[in-house]
């Protein structure tokens, strides 16, 4: 009886002594990776997202709701009304430049399938696909070429718009494609619209990888934001160009202007408010900005050349004539794409750093402009 009792016991307490296993349930959430983005939501569980794409275009107050899971998940009844995909995606298209940068960081270029107009890409490593006929040419965002789309047959099409006309990508949905709402340029905080590769991570099945690029871009934009605040003077800087006989600049809560701002600068239409363009008269921007420090995104202009054929007038601006214009015009691919409009809105560390560097180049000596370049 003894012995019996001894090997009951002991079996109990070799049971109690193991490591217990964590069963996570289908429906039991785990975590909500979105830091920064107002638009985007991800909320993680164990065998599948809820993606939430909230305001992807100014014009509308909707949001979207898409179910990304891996094969064999179990999705709750209350989901399945909402766009379902099954995860990792093998083919994608996209139809934005602002696309590009998050499939070649995660590596996974080789999966575009198709892109409206496609001279329009810059990136080296996409257009090297474009140039071996990889990727298909599938018309414009206007008029999406709905024919070649539904032959290619996608697992996702990445939607871009800028109003609410949304008729081909409904016509898309009809006929079996699976379309996801992009909303990146429309955030105004520079880290949340980086931080939208985190939607691509989760349809790729490499939130982990997308989770540590966006990290390190954070760092990096959050050092040089803390390194900018050590400089002594707060340069004043002007922005914009004439265009049809009004001058176009940024207004003070606009992604251009907060740049500025975090750089240590005084953008000089700072205290205006909205996120979008002023339309102003030559004189009136004459008569503020005459004695800026700096004019930094002088329209297409990449010359002093093209801009004084321009409008001679533009000689009036003491950054002219001391040769302190910077353009983010100058850097182009190969078919006339221009980077920044590409890369800058997954990298806004550099955009930062370039700012800072034109500003307080004391604070950054070794550092080389990324996508600024100094009119010649």
């Amino acid at each position: 009886m003894r012995n019996l009792l001894f090997v009951i016991f002991s079996s109990l307490f070799l049971i109690s002594c193991q490591k217990k296993e964590v069963v996570v349930l289908d429906n039991e959430k785990i975590n909500n990776a979105v830091v920064y983005a107002n638009g985007l939501s991800i909320e993680k569980y164990a065998t599948y997202s809820v993606v939430k794409v909230a305001n992807p275009w100014p014009t509308t107050s909707e949001k979207y709701t898409y179910v990304l899971y891996q094969k064999g998940a179990k999705i709750p009844t209350d989901l399945e009304k909402f766009t379902a995909i099954q995860v990792p995606i093998k083919s994608i298209v996209v139809t934005s430049t602002t696309h590009i940068p998050a499939l070649e960081l995660l590596g996974v270029e080789s999966t575009l399938k198709g892109f409206p107009n496609t001279s329009y890409v810059s990136s080296e490593k996409t257009r090297a696909l474009i140039d071996q006929n990889k990727v298909r040419e599938i018309g414009n965002n206007q008029n999406l070429n709905t024919e070649v789309l539904l032959e290619m047959q996608p697992d996702v099409l990445i939607g871009f718009g800028v109003d609410g006309e949304q008729n081909t990508y409904q016509q898309l949905q009809k006929n079996g494609l699976n379309i996801i709402y992009n909303g990146d340029w429309t955030e105004q905080n520079p880290l949340g619209r980086a931080e939208w590769i985190k939607l691509f991570g989760v349809l790729y099945g490499m939130e982990e990888k997308a989770e540590a690029i966006f990290k390190s871009i954070e760092n990096d934009y959050l050092e040089a934001q803390q390194l900018a605040q050590k400089a002594t003077v707060k340069p004043t800087v002007m922005c914009g160009a004439i265009y049809q006989d009004q001058w176009y600049l940024p207004q003070g809560n606009s992604w251009a202007a907060l740049f500025i701002k975090e750089a240590n600068g005084q953008y000089i239409w700072s205290e205006t408010k909205g996120a979008g363009s002023l339309a102003l008269s030559f004189e009136t921007v004459l008569d503020k900005a005459q004695n800026a420090d700096y004019w930094i995104g002088p329209g297409q202009f990449t010359t002093f050349e093209e801009l004084l054929k321009s409008n001679p007038n533009y000689a009036f601006f003491k950054p002219v004539q001391t040769k302190q214009v910077y353009s983010y015009s100058s850097k182009k691919g190969k078919t006339g794409g221009v980077i920044y409009y590409e890369l800058a809105f997954s990298r806004p560390d550099l955009v930062l750093k370039d700012v800072i560097k034109i500003m307080h180049p004391e604070l950054m000596k070794e550092y080389e402009l990324f996508f600024l370049e100094q009119l010649k």
